[in-house]
C-alpha cells in the first residue's frame, strides 16, 4: 500500500508594482490612492516614494490592478493625463 503524504496547502503571495516615477507630484497624490478602496485583510499596500507595492495573500490578476487604478484616474479625473501602462510583468507605470 502506498502512503499518503499530508499535504498541506502552499501559501503563496501575489506581489505587483505600481511605479510613480513619471507623473508630476501636482497632479497624482499617491497617499490618497492607497488609502482607496476596502481591500480587507488579504491585500496589503505598501507605499515607497515613487512606488507603491500591493501584496495579496489571495489570487489577484495584475489585469484587476489596472482596472482599479483607471477606475481611481477616472473618478479624479485624471484620465486625460496620465495612462497606465505595463512595463514589464509585474509592474505597471503610470505617464
Amino acid at each position: 500500500m502506498a502512503q499518503k503524504k499530508d499535504k498541506k496547502p502552499k501559501k503563496s503571495t501575489w506581489n505587483f508594482n505600481l511605479e510613480l516615477t513619471h507623473p508630476v507630484d501636482g497632479i497624482f497624490d499617491s497617499g490618497n490612492f492607497r488609502k482607496t478602496g476596502n481591500l480587507g485583510n488579504v491585500i496589503h499596500i505598501e507605499h515607497f516614494k515613487n512606488k507603491i507595492i500591493v501584496i495579496s495573500e489571495k489570487q489577484f490578476s495584475k489585469s484587476y490592478l489596472k482596472y482599479l487604478t483607471k477606475k481611481y484616474l477616472k473618478k479624479n479625473n485624471l484620465c486625460d493625463w496620465l495612462r497606465v501602462i505595463a512595463s514589464n510583468k509585474k509592474t505597471y507605470e503610470l505617464r
